[in-house]
């Protein structure tokens, strides 16, 4: 299939972002570090109030707006918005999600579907939201947050490792279903940061089961000793990449993801 705009081109400079889970963690950081640089940027989260104080520091340059990813028409009314309010988008930001903590067996359908419906199928909203507008400009960037347990996986977190796995397989596709409209793809992978993700906020626990407490409780301890890097360090690695002619379709964040990554591989293919 052919575009008609297959010869545009996203703008080097002053681009144009839409970042869902702006209030907190890598999407609070990437959203306050995009504006600094010039950009503008459509911030959403789930309490618009959160995340009002963008507004009255960058003005005209943010447009803040409530969004629960589970909501596809709320999803889709935000995607038309921020584009009328910027007149394009360039770049669409998928990094609202939560891990849910608990063992397979403890772990009930309705918490698994729930965390499905935000760390995959939310993101698939904006996706599928935000394509018609991106084709029709001819050119676009959809970047995802998952993590370097898209490759991986540990256990008591097993639920969450399989929505990114489900959130990497998706992306991937997606890439060679699209590259023919002048769309990019590319996958950020973190490692363990010190942000928000694993506070109260950004965790869901399931009703535990006695026999797993043991297990569970030096899991736990044994994730509090990993080194975290520092998020704030992130920014200028992230715009190296959505400024990039060529980017990767994998953007690695942290020393440990890729040694890790192909510790994991070797042994599959062992």
């Amino acid at each position: 299939m052919n575009n008609d705009n297959s010869g545009a081109q996203a703008p080097k400079s002053n681009k144009v972002w839409f970042i869902t889970g702006s209030s907190r963690g890598f999407g609070r950081i990437w959203t306050e570090a995009a504006l600094e640089r010039g950009d503008k940027v459509a911030a959403t989260a789930r309490s618009v109030e959160s995340i009002s104080d963008l507004k009255e520091k960058y003005g005209d340059s943010v447009l803040t707006l409530k969004l629960d990813v589970t909501k596809p028409d709320q999803v889709k009314a935000a995607i038309q918005e921020a584009h009328s309010y910027f007149g394009h988008l360039d770049i669409v930001l998928n990094n609202a999600g939560y891990s849910l903590v608990g063992t397979i067996e403890e772990c009930s359908n309705k918490d698994v579907r729930t965390l499905y419906e935000t760390n995959v199928i939310g993101p698939l909203s904006v996706i599928k939201a935000a394509l018609p507008l991106l084709r029709e400009q001819g050119y676009g960037h959809i970047l995802g947050t998952s993590s370097n347990l898209g490759h991986i996986t540990f256990p008591v977190i097993g639920y969450y490792c399989s929505s990114k796995w489900a959130f990497e397989a998706i992306h991937e596709s997606l890439a060679t279903e699209i590259a023919q409209f002048g769309i990019k793809v590319t996958i950020i992978e973190p490692g363990a940061y010190a942000t928000e993700f694993g506070s109260q906020q950004s965790l869901r626990f399931s009703e535990g089961m006695e026999v797993y407490e043991e297990f569970k409780g030096k899991f736990i301890q044994g994730l509090g000793a990993i080194d975290r890097g520092n998020p704030d360090a992130t920014p200028e690695a992230l715009f190296q990449v959505v400024d990039a002619d060529n980017p990767p379709l994998r953007f690695h964040l942290g020393s440990h993801n890729l040694p890790d990554v192909r510790k994991a591989y070797e042994a599959r293919l062992q």
